[in-house]
């Protein structure tokens, strides 16, 4: 919906794209985490949301209310957009409760994304640590889409989730470990499976033994809090400078535009402002992240 101010037309940020579930998988064992699979209903919003790996979007179920997920597809993805939901409240449980075909909304793409240009040229360590991993998934596609894999040197990816049962996007782990373009290392905090094949050990624990340089490197880092907290000083360690060092805070937002006021870091809005900084920008800001 576009409205007049002044003569100039302006796009309403509250109004939702319509968009319709493609598809629903579950992903982990508990059930509680499902990607879900959007078409647009036209084709004009889906030209409009041109996003880049590291943005959000808000979901928005009418009558129930929205929520704030990061996108799990990449634009080199065409004709449809992805996110992976976590059944935590209200919306996300009636979200979860939705079948392919029902029609919601999605508002967006919403807030900056990771330094593309200024990785171009540059190794990549990737750090993900539970369904926080979505917008990383993003990247990776990005990254090594033939389009683009000449852009960027070495891609290396630590992944970890509780256990092997809660992991994201198997499938496509087991395909990128196939690959001798990306260095993968995937790791759960503990397990009981004597056919478990890769790490055991916190993101943080594995980052320092499998992570050697920093070297024209960039890393990004995208999980939970206390996951951030512990791989600042590891990557800080190992020599990455605070300006190379990416972090996504997207578990703070809510409103996606800066209005409601609940995700801000002193004068900072992670919806608007982020929800993707440097570790130097961080730094500059209050410790409340």
């Amino acid at each position: 919906m576009i409205s007049q101010l002044g003569g100039v037309a302006l796009e309403n940020p509250y109004l939702p794209y319509p968009v319709r579930i493609d598809d629903i998988i579950t992903e982990t064992e508990d059930r509680n985490l499902k990607t879900f699979k959007f078409v647009f209903l036209n084709s004009e919003d889906e030209k409009k949301f041109a996003y880049t790996p590291g943005q959000f979007a808000e979901l928005s179920v009418a009558g129930k209310g929205e929520i704030p997920i990061g996108i799990a597809s990449s634009p080199t993805e065409e004709g449809f957009v992805t996110f992976t939901v976590n059944k935590t409240g209200l919306v996300t449980t009636f979200l979860h409760d939705m079948r392919v075909g029902d029609v919601m909304g999605i508002r967006g793409p919403l807030g900056n994304w990771y330094p593309w240009e200024e990785m171009e040229g540059k190794n990549v360590v990737i750090i993900g640590g539970g369904f926080a991993f979505t917008t990383l998934r993003s990247s990776i596609v990005y990254m090594i889409h033939p389009d683009n894999r000449a852009k960027f040197k070495d891609i290396t990816v630590v992944y970890g989730a509780r256990s092997p049962g809660m992991l994201l996007y198997k499938d496509e782990l087991a395909a990128w470990e196939q690959r001798d373009d990306i260095d993968m290392h995937i790791t759960v905090d503990a397990t009981d499976d004597p056919e478990w094949k890769y790490n055991v050990g916190f993101v943080p624990t594995i980052t320092e033994e499998k992570i050697t340089s920093a070297d024209d490197a960039v890393a990004l880092v995208c999980g939970p809090p206390v996951m951030i907290r512990f791989t600042q000083p590891v990557l800080e360690k190992l020599g990455f400078p605070p300006e190379k060092i990416i972090l996504s805070l997207e578990m703070r937002m809510k409103c996606g535009i800066g209005i409601c006021g609940r995700c801000n870091i002193g004068d900072q809005y992670v919806c608007k402002d982020g929800p993707v900084f440097s570790l130097a920008q961080l730094k500059e800001m209050p410790s409340e992240y």
